[in-house]
């Protein structure tokens, strides 16, 4: 009974192997379109893993992963005792709060827009034109604001023109957080405007015909069909972003802050970049880089099961 019971799984098995092998085969050039893919998170995203054993060690370039000294938490302990991370923490949550607040729904916004335009050829006119900032690399945004806002810029060269004061836009502590997000804007809003638009042409055109035949007029249809119809969407993606909340991206900041706005343009990234790279720290870099995902982590977990809660679908 036992032997006819082992043959019976060993054959099953050996059926289910073949079929896996059969169905591999039959969408083999499926598979082979996900190849590329598959390679490059490989490569960069589960290999470099490797080096978070450096979080762990006092690391030296010269004796490598494997000579260095293992310290444990000894770096973990670091972040939380230096006298710069609450002001550097408090930059950043102020920082992504203010591009949750503004910076997120101008996407939304944006879409909504977009998807009144009965025009067709002005509409997707508009659509490339709001595009093209995101195929912009930072230096040119940054170097564009700098050539707009400096003290002898367009900006200034006109309020000088008026009879009005100056404004030190970037030098100012008070204008550093509001122009990132206001770059962030203007780059990033059209590209984000894509999924909601998919999201909105996804809903059915006879809610809207009905709801016109009720004599609903054009902002009552979007807020009572096209709004419930992307809420999903919206959800995801703010999930996502908060997933993210402790990252604001090194290379806009690193641009634009200065001596005069360190204290308040100096976010866990550009910290993160001093220390590692600028004074060669790299075990505290990787041990804060580390806490930072840890952190991401547990809040895009708590945000999705808050969203389960409210009648949403989350993320997974």
């Amino acid at each position: 009974m036992i032997a006819t019971r082992v043959d019976g799984r060993a054959m099953r098995r050996r059926e289910a192997g073949k079929t896996l092998l059969a169905r591999i085969w039959r969408f083999r050039f499926m598979y082979l379109l996900l190849l590329p893919g598959f390679v490059y998170f490989i490569v960069y995203k589960y290999l470099p893993m490797f080096g978070l054993v450096v979080a762990f060690q006092d690391y030296s370039a010269f004796r490598g992963f494997f000579r260095s000294e293992w310290v444990g938490l000894a770096n973990f302990k670091l972040i939380f005792e230096g006298s710069d991370l609450g002001r550097v923490l408090f930059n950043t949550l102020y920082l992504n709060f203010m591009q949750l607040g503004l910076a997120f729904p101008a996407g939304i916004v944006l879409a909504l827009l977009l998807n009144e335009v009965r025009h067709e050829f002005f509409k997707k006119t508009v659509q490339t034109v709001v595009y093209l900032p995101h195929f912009v690399s930072w230096i040119v945004v940054v170097g564009l604001v700098f050539t707009l806002l400096s003290s002898d810029g367009i900006v200034n060269s006109f309020l000088a023109l008026v009879g009005l004061p100056k404004i030190n836009f970037l030098t100012s502590d008070a204008w550093f957080m509001p122009l990132i997000v206001l770059e962030n804007i203007w780059k990033e809003s059209g590209w984000s405007s894509i999924l909601f638009l998919a999201a909105i042409a996804g809903i059915n055109p006879n809610l809207y015909e009905a709801a016109a035949m009720d004599g609903a007029k054009r902002w009552q249809k979007i807020w009572y069909i096209t709004l419930p119809g992307i809420r999903g969407t919206i959800v995801i993606l703010l999930i996502l972003q908060l997933g993210n909340i402790l990252n604001t991206g090194i290379e806009q900041i690193f641009l634009m802050v200065s001596a005069l706005t360190r204290d308040v343009g100096t976010t866990l990234d550009l910290y993160v970049f001093q220390k590692g790279i600028e004074k060669a720290d790299y075990s505290f870099a990787t041990a804060f880089g580390l806490f930072k995902s840890l952190v991401g982590l547990v809040l895009i977990l708590a945000a999705n099961r808050l969203a389960k809660r409210f009648g949403e679908d989350g993320v997974f």
